[in-house]
């Protein structure tokens, strides 16, 4: 019985510091967020893993990471680029992300 107790009280001894752990974490990340883009709105949104119109690929790479697969047109005036994430099966993704010149301008998600 007292190994049972032991092992419990471990177990919730490793979640409380995972938790404290985690959430130092995501406040340094959230402090070199401020520092490199110094707009707490665009923070508050890059930590909550949001996409919008307008946003660039930097702040999309802070808010996804790196897509699974990136499709590339380059045309006379403009670069385009689908970001896929998310990948079902081949060829098959969850979310795509259209950029155009860095900046996104629309996305699917499935």
């Amino acid at each position: 019985m007292s190994i049972i107790i032991i092992i419990v009280a471990a177990f919730i001894a490793l979640k409380i510091l995972g938790k404290i752990i985690g959430n130092r974490r995501r406040k340094t990340r959230r402090n070199w967020l401020l520092n490199k883009y110094n707009d707490v709105d665009v923070v508050n949104d890059i930590m909550s893993r949001y996409i919008w119109q307008g946003q660039t690929a930097e702040q999309l790479l802070d808010s996804r990471g790196t897509p699974v697969d990136i499709d590339s047109k380059v045309l006379k005036s403009k670069t385009k680029e689908v970001w896929k994430y998310y990948q079902v099966r081949k060829g098959q993704f969850r979310l795509r992300i259209t950029l155009e010149n860095d900046v996104v301008v629309g996305w699917e998600e499935k």
